[in-house]
């Protein structure tokens, strides 16, 4: 049976399921070959103690000619996606294009890729910013590579502080942050499409999120992203034959460190009761930024995807506030792309990964400007305004709109009516009840979280009859409305079964529902916004709530509705246990509210 798949085969499986989607670093090309410096690459490697293990760190160092000790140059850091290594299309890309812009570039296998020893820590700064801090000794000169290679080239602000910056996406993203939260060398951070809360990624749970941090229990499972990522971290031994046993894993697990491993077994579980949970909690977020950003001083360009189901916009936003709130220089970019969908080949003027278009793209100049501004130190650089989103229906060349902060200025509320209807005015209220209830499977669908990685189509959205409730408002008039930023609705159910198992010591007998917006053309045709859905473990059925839905950019043409929906289920995450009957009651001076971030026009 072993011989069935040959291991070349078994790569190209493993690389078609992680996709650019799951390893999403950034790829950009040299410049075109009249233009580029010319530089020599250097394969290292490097010892480092990772936590409690030492292991040996996969990097290849980019030398850019006419670069010595006498003319130092800044350098770049790079690594990969979760799923690639120094060696993948865009890591290595990555590096070279760098390089050939004059910067020296070292690009690594982040631990437990690749041919880098250590199981899978999940970016955790104990651990995986540690040992990257290491490699910034060996830019610094001050620690030499295994073989006794030296750098003596690199741009310093010290005897042992080099000048350098750090770029990359999704897993290569978080990276930066561990590594500026545990080494203040660090000058210059680009995270693209990366997580502020893993507990919040895998587990979302939208309901009164407060300070930003998913609440105090999980709120509903995102299975098919989380095995995607497992099926892949596991697999490496596969992939990459030979491993040193530094990459062992613990609690079960082949390459994933046992905490990690432990997380994994309880999410699958579908239990969580009080003392566990609070143990998986405390483990995820100790391993996110929500938990150091303290400590990340680094002027940092936060650039997160629109089309993002697994780690949306409201995680950038949460990282935005957090570093802004506390004086550390942060910028934010909305891009058109995110993890979803396989991230297709990007839309006319937005960076493109295949082609690096740095100098003719909006989100490529910004990061010349922020490398430019932090690692040149060229002070009369400007890096930007300090928020700018993507709009799909500008024409090309004026795709991005700014804004002084986040979040924007601008919103209207809209509240739920006991007819269906979504109104402007508490007075247009009607009283009125409705109901709906869970099935045993799950009766809604917003997306197949692997579809576009493995090429397939995807099903449309859809909201099984009984099973959900809608709330509509009257056509948009009087020229588009645009809305920029995360949506919040305020809610109060009735679900007496929910009420009888909501104190128990296991949290997932908590109600769990979707909340989500639908924009609905005249024809009568409904698109999901990006897919996106917030699900909901109600912290206490007898009061009201609040759900912060999925941040978005989305204009709602003249004629077309918006249709808010509460759904029970969602086939990208697991939902109730048992069955738990929900009864919505709506008067004009008692029903839920609607906050729509609404930059111009008005809904309804």
């Amino acid at each position: 049976m072993s011989r069935a798949v040959s291991r070349p085969a078994l790569r190209r499986s493993l690389a078609l399921l992680a996709g650019a989607a799951l390893t999403a670093p950034l790829a950009l090309t040299a410049a075109p070959a009249s233009a580029a410096a010319p530089y020599t690459v250097t394969a290292l490697k490097v010892t480092v103690r990772a936590g409690d293990r030492s292991c040996t760190v996969d990097a290849d160092l980019y030398r850019p000619a006419g670069v010595s000790a006498a003319h130092p140059a800044p350098a770049v850091l790079t690594t990969n996606g979760f799923g690639g290594s120094k060696a993948d299309g865009s890591t290595d890309v990555t590096a070279k294009s760098f390089a050939a812009r004059g910067y020296v570039a070292m690009a690594y296998s982040g631990l437990g890729f690749g041919k880098t020893g250590c199981p899978i820590s999940l970016d955790d700064p104990r651990i995986d910013g540690k040992a990257a801090s290491q490699l910034v000794d060996v830019l610094a000169g001050v620690r030499a590579a295994d073989d006794g290679t030296r750098v003596d080239y690199v741009t310093k602000d010290g005897a042992k502080d080099p000048r350098v910056g750090m770029i990359g996406g999704s897993y290569g993203g978080a990276i930066q942050m561990a590594t500026a939260a545990a080494d203040h060398r660090v000058d210059a951070l680009v995270p693209l499409i990366t997580w502020n809360d893993l507990s919040y990624s895998l587990a979302p749970n939208n309901a009164d999120r407060g300070s930003g941090a998913t609440g105090q229990v999980p709120g509903a499972y995102k299975y098919q992203w989380t095995n995607g990522f497992f099926l892949i971290g596991e697999a490496q031994g596969l992939a990459h034959p030979g491993l040193d046993r530094s990459r062992t894993g613990g609690a079960g697990c082949l390459h994933f460190v046992a905490s990690a491993c432990q997380t994994k077994r309880l999410l699958d579980s579908g239990s969580y009761p009080a003392q566990d949970t609070a143990t998986m909690l405390r483990y995820a977020r100790s391993v996110s930024p929500v938990s150091y950003l303290k400590s990340v001083t680094a002027p940092t360009l936060l650039v997160q995807g629109q089309a993002d189901s697994l780690f949306n916009l409201n995680e950038a936003a949460d990282t935005y506030r957090t570093l802004a709130a506390q004086g550390t220089e942060t910028k934010m970019i909305w891009q058109a792309w995110g993890h979803s969908g396989g991230m297709k080949k990007p839309v006319a003027g937005e960076l493109d990964l295949k082609q690096g278009n740095l100098e003719t793209s909006y989100v490529g100049r910004r990061i010349l400007a922020w490398f430019d501004r932090y690692l040149h130190r060229r002070t009369d650089t400007d890096t930007g305004p300090a928020f700018a989103y993507y709009q799909d229906w500008a024409p090309e060349g004026s795709s991005y709109a700014t804004a002084s902060g986040y979040p924007t200025s601008g919103s209207q509320r809209l509240y739920l009516s006991g007819d269906g209807k979504l109104v402007d005015n508490q007075t247009k209220v009607a009283r009125g009840s409705r109901h709906y209830r869970n099935l045993p499977v799950a009766s809604s669908h917003s997306e197949s979280s692997l579809a576009g990685l493995l090429g397939m189509p995807d099903t449309a959205p859809f909201d099984g009859a009984g099973t959900h409730l809608a709330w509509t408002s009257e056509p948009v008039t009087g020229g588009p409305a645009d809305l920029v930023g995360a949506p919040e609705v305020t809610l109060k159910v009735v679900s007496p079964a929910a009420e009888r198992t909501q104190n128990s010591s296991d949290a997932a007998g908590k109600l769990v529902l979707f909340a989500k917006l639908y924009d609905i053309a005249p024809d009568g045709r409904k698109t999901l916004v990006h897919r996106l859905v917030a699900p909901a473990r109600v912290p206490d059925v007898t009061r009201r709530f609040t759900v912060e839905l999925p941040g978005i950019v989305h204009r709602f043409q003249p004629g077309h509705r918006l249709r808010f929906v509460v759904a029970a289920s969602d086939s990208a995450y697991t939902g109730n246990r048992g069955i738990k009957p929900v009864t919505v009651t709506s008067a004009p001076g008692d029903t839920g509210v609607l906050e729509l971030p609404v930059m111009r026009g008005h809904v309804g």
